[in-house]
């Protein structure tokens, strides 16, 4: 029997302390009052999930433009929990750790996981690099966590990862640790991950996304994802990311339909692209496209840094046409908290 939201288990601990329902608002006011910036947003959150109202306020990342705010279930969210908590066979009194913003979907998740599920939940200050002094059977991290602190990553037996891109180099260092290693897919609109890859702990090189229970996919006419989750939205979930499909609980993101690039009648996928040179790039750097009276759009590359020089032995496995015919370097790159580029904003301050 799924659980009601306004239910906490009986299980949940907060930072070691087992909390009664009334004792937990206490608190959640308290943080409020006097804690730290990352414990009042804590505080925001458990306060707004046990008030009366069954919808709660979330806001989307903005990596595909500016942040917007949203209601949903309450009761959408418990679902999306126990989906997980189903994946990963999580059980009450299982220990998680909770390293993640708090003002987005994924944060506001792991509170939620650990409130319905009964988890043993730390919560800490979200810092790039997280100092693992106990093991954990859960966390969720960025890649910019993980890259920051593999040296005690394997206190982890799970860990999910997301919000940006997760690069070659990095996958290639958790292939040997004890921690089995997931990279996420999902958005606001998906209350966190649908899909989950296995980094590491598989035979398979490039593992494809498989879906969690009670979740199947498809594609539309414009070979983007259609997400069919019943627990999570009465109606399909339209995206504009264009997927490969290998079953209906099996998936490859390719890219964004946004992205796209029509040059002389070709259409070019960036993220694919930029797969193939990522090993020897040293800086991040992104695919994008300009007007170009010949082509109709032309292809260039984005570099963040202080010079636009790039050997041309970088660009020997890409095809003739995905070969940039313009390099641009930009200082910084415009970028989400969680560290995703906002290619849209970042073209703006060039082109």
């Amino acid at each position: 029997m799924i659980p009601k939201f306004d239910k906490i288990h009986n299980r949940f601990k907060l930072n070691e302390y087992h909390f009664a329902q009334d004792d937990l608002k206490e608190v959640a006011y308290s943080y409020i009052k006097e804690g730290l910036p990352y414990e009042k947003k804590v505080g925001d959150f458990i306060n707004n999930w046990m008030d009366d109202s069954p919808l709660i306020t979330i806001q989307s990342s903005g990596s595909t433009g500016a942040p917007k705010e949203f209601h949903v279930e309450k009761q959408a969210m418990v679902n999306s929990a126990i989906s997980t908590g189903d994946f990963f066979k999580l059980k009450p009194g299982d220990s998680a750790l909770h390293c993640l913003p708090i003002n987005f979907i994924a944060g506001e998740m792991m509170l939620v996981r650990g409130l319905i599920l009964g988890l043993e939940l730390d919560v800490v200050e979200p810092k790039s690099k997280i100092v693992l002094t106990k093991d954990y059977d859960f966390a969720a991290m960025t890649p910019m966590q993980l890259e920051n602190s593999l040296d005690t990553i394997e206190h982890v037996k799970i860990l999910i990862v997301g919000g940006a891109p997760i690069s070659k180099e990095l996958v290639a260092k958790i292939q040997h640790i004890s921690t089995r290693v997931y990279m996420t897919y999902g958005m606001a609109e998906t209350l966190s991950h649908i899909g989950l890859k296995k980094l590491n702990h598989t035979t398979k090189k490039n593992a494809p996304y498989r879906t969690l229970p009670k979740i199947t996919v498809s594609k539309d006419d414009r070979g983007c994802l259609v997400i069919n989750a019943p627990r999570l939205s009465q109606e399909p979930i339209v995206t504009n990311d264009l997927v490969e499909i290998y079953s209906e609980t099996e998936f490859d993101w390719l890219g964004r339909v946004d992205n796209v690039i029509n040059s002389g009648g070709i259409k070019l996928l960036p993220e694919l692209m930029e797969a193939k040179i990522q090993d020897q790039m040293d800086r991040r750097f992104f695919f994008a496209s300009q007007p170009d009276p010949t082509l109709g759009e032309k292809v260039i590359l984005v570099v963040e840094g202080d010079f636009n020089v790039v050997e041309p032995k970088v660009f020997e496995a890409l095809d003739t046409y995905e070969k940039p015919k313009a390099i641009y370097n930009i200082p910084q790159f415009e970028e989400t908290s969680s560290g995703k580029v906002r290619r849209e904003e970042t073209l703006k301050r060039i082109l």
